[in-house]
């Protein structure tokens, strides 16, 4: 398998979604909801959006641990990608998060299934760091290629370089910061709008990136051991081509298959050429998410990836009340696998 692409993913079900105001002054994804539109209907239209991307990963033999939250307070709890993620050899990164009503998003229940189900050794938690105005937003602010080592980097007070030093010393990743604006000169808020790393595919905005140089180094680190570039126009970015992950599925016989995950919106704004080379190691999996697309993040937002070993199944997993069925057609245990489903 792929050290790219993780088999199990965490998704939130966040029953009380709206665009949150706190982060809109600072990203330029973010749009109101529609005129005249209740919070309720949003919040409905936005669950049922969350349960479809679960539903297509399940159906494309990914595991999926879903976590229901019910708190009003956490407008932006379905992206969970922005206060963890997770590496091989058993390690777990906590990060700082830069909107105040983010920062009770990060969930001991989450770190609880993980323990009970994968086998974790550390956790490092950078949390602390908030007080001093210091943030790093996980795999928003950084988009990692777990084969090369590399953790790539869109400065933005979202990501601040010293913590990405930090996390790529405990976590033995070589950093690789660079500057990204849109056409009007606005600072790219997250690095993982602009650009995707997947095994045999990378999609990126190398346009974004001002400095010629700095572009010249990121196209050649990507493309190092072979991986083939598809360059991403700010259009397609604004339309969020790049704001996808690759996971690892399997079919109904068994056999292992890598996905591309991203939103019907981003699908549809790639050209043929660019699907061609995607679709040349990987199966593109699209869902349609209007209204959490509203808040700025998109597929690859809703994703924390799990890239840790699993526990023996013979041991009993730790059920959590967090852990709940995507809807009462489907039902699932606290493994994420449907109740009637093969082992």
């Amino acid at each position: 398998m792929s050290a790219q692409a993780p088999s199990a993913v965490i998704l939130v079900r966040a029953t009380k979604f709206l665009p949150n105001p706190a982060t809109a002054a600072d990203n330029a994804f973010q749009s109101d909801a529609p005129e005249g539109q209740s919070d309720d209907v949003l919040a409905a239209r936005a669950l049922a959006e969350m349960d479809a991307v679960a539903k297509a990963l399940r159906a494309a033999g990914v595991r999926v641990h879903v976590f229901d939250d019910e708190d009003h307070t956490r407008p932006d709890s379905v992206f969970p990608n922005n206060w963890i993620s997770t590496h091989a050899g058993g390690k777990v990164a906590v990060f700082p998060m830069y909107a105040s009503n983010r920062r009770h998003e990060r969930r001991a229940d989450v770190l609880e299934l993980l323990k009970s189900q994968y086998r974790v050794q550390v956790i490092v938690d950078y949390s602390g760091l908030e007080p001093d105005g210091i943030f790093l937003e996980g795999t928003g602010a950084m988009v990692l290629d777990h084969i090369s080592r590399v953790a790539y980097l869109a400065r933005s007070h979202r990501g601040d370089t010293h913590v990405l030093e930090h996390f790529c010393t405990d976590f033995n990743y070589e950093p690789m910061a660079f500057d990204a604006v849109d056409s009007d000169g606005v600072p790219v808020y997250h690095t993982n709008v602009m650009a995707c790393v997947g095994t045999d595919v990378a999609l990126i905005a190398l346009g974004m990136i001002p400095d010629e140089e700095r572009r010249r180094q990121v196209r050649e680190r990507l493309t190092v051991n072979g991986r083939q570039v598809v360059e991403l126009t700010e259009e397609q970015v604004r339309e969020f081509a790049g704001n996808a992950v690759e996971l690892c599925g399997r079919t109904p016989e068994g056999r292992r298959r890598y996905i591309m995950a991203m939103s019907a919106r981003a699908r549809r704004s790639l050209r043929p050429d660019q699907v061609a080379v995607i679709e040349e190691s990987c199966e593109i999996v699209a869902v349609d998410i209007p209204t959490i697309e509203l808040a700025g993040g998109s597929v690859r937002c809703m994703i924390a990836g799990v890239h840790l070993d699993r526990r023996p199944l013979d041991v009993e997993p730790d059920l959590t009340d967090a852990v709940l069925a995507i809807n009462e057609d489907n039902p699932v245990t606290a493994d994420g696998r449907l109740v009637d489903a093969d082992a």
